[in-house]
């Protein structure tokens, strides 16, 4: 398959690193003309919990020729209808397009090229970006994986093709209820994303200090309430029944689930969410299409939801000047009920 990973940020650069180790074409698109005129010249070079340089093929966006039998998209979701009329003269008539954004993307994705079109992805693992051409892989080299599907839940030819140009990387799960499995990425960016944004910090501060793990729990809680109000089955993470692990009725399964909390984020605990990577960079992030979406889905089912209510407005907050990102703001939850 001619490949293309669009919006080849941090994930994107070590994505597309690992498929050409592999040998497998693969274009690295991105409209940073410094981190492009760096790959081009270096390659790229991925640190953090492994260390290689990878000559890719890197473009600025109007340097995209032909048509592309699968693109990777990988852009934020704010500008996913003007991304995605602009890709649509690249895509071959069979092609497909397979976000690996945040949320659930995947309605936005198929209104533009169509649901036959469409796939998801989501990703259990995390990048930063530390400087142009350079990536730090920031989850386990052990603990990496993709959960691959259709919104319908279709399993085809096209599907196992785009498994095989993933498998590149790491593991990559065929998920029958696709959207169970957004739904748990969901869950985690919710709890781990929106606390790194709020704190300035990685997963592994929002799970290790005991008042943002609070937080993070009944975030957690609030997500799953949700997606069973919404009649979707969260599935499990690298084999790992979260909801089974992570809900609870009673007081001492709750003292057990906030004790499981940072073991259960362990091997991602020096992932900095992206969206803390755009706060840093004075941009806007993608809080709406992630802690935002349990909220509308939330009002719309009426499950109340404070504790993502609250990191929304903390982290429009951070955007408008109002806060910045720092520890100290784990206590304007305080008045949430525990």
């Amino acid at each position: 398959m001619r490949t293309a990973i669009y919006g080849a940020g941090s994930l994107g650069t070590v994505l597309g690193a690992y498929i050409a180790k592999a040998g497998v074409q693969v274009d690295l698109i991105n409209r940073n003309k410094a981190h492009i005129a760096a790959l081009k010249e270096k390659g790229a070079h991925i640190v953090g919990t492994v260390d290689f340089v990878q000559p890719v093929n890197a473009l600025l966006p109007e340097e995209m020729e032909g048509k592309y039998d699968l693109i990777i998209l990988m852009t934020k979701q704010l500008y996913n209808k003007e991304v995605l009329e602009f890709l649509l003269p690249f895509l071959a008539d069979d092609g497909v397009v397979c976000t690996m954004q945040n949320g659930l993307p995947e309605l936005s994705v198929s209104e533009v090229v169509g649901e036959e079109r469409t796939m998801g992805c989501s990703v259990a693992w995390g990048a930063t970006l530390k400087e142009p051409g350079v990536a730090e892989l920031t989850s386990e080299a052990d603990s990496l994986s993709f959960g691959l599907g259709r919104m319908d839940g279709r399993h085809d030819k096209k599907l196992d093709e785009v498994k095989e140009v993933l498998e590149c990387m790491c593991t990559v799960i065929i998920e029958d209820n696709f959207m169970g499995a957004r739904w748990s990425k969901l869950l985690i960016n919710s709890a781990f994303s929106g606390m790194s944004a709020v704190m300035g910090g990685t997963f592994g501060d929002a799970a290790e200090r005991k008042d943002s793990r609070v937080c993070c729990q009944n975030i957690i809680k609030e997500c799953i309430d949700v997606s069973r109000a919404a009649g979707v089955t969260i599935e499990p993470v690298q084999g790992k029944d979260i909801v089974k692990l992570l809900d609870y009725k009673g007081a001492f399964k709750k003292k057990l689930a906030f004790l499981i909390l940072p073991l259960a984020i362990k091997k991602h605990r020096l992932l900095k969410a992206s969206m803390l990577q755009d706060l840093e960079k004075g941009k806007k992030c993608e809080i709406d299409a992630i802690n935002g979406v349990v909220c509308a889905y939330g009002k719309k089912l009426g499950i109340p939801t404070p504790y993502n209510d609250k990191v929304v407005e903390i982290v429009h907050g951070i955007e408008d000047g109002t806060y910045t990102y720092s520890f100290s703001n784990v206590k304007l939850f305080s008045k949430l009920p525990k």
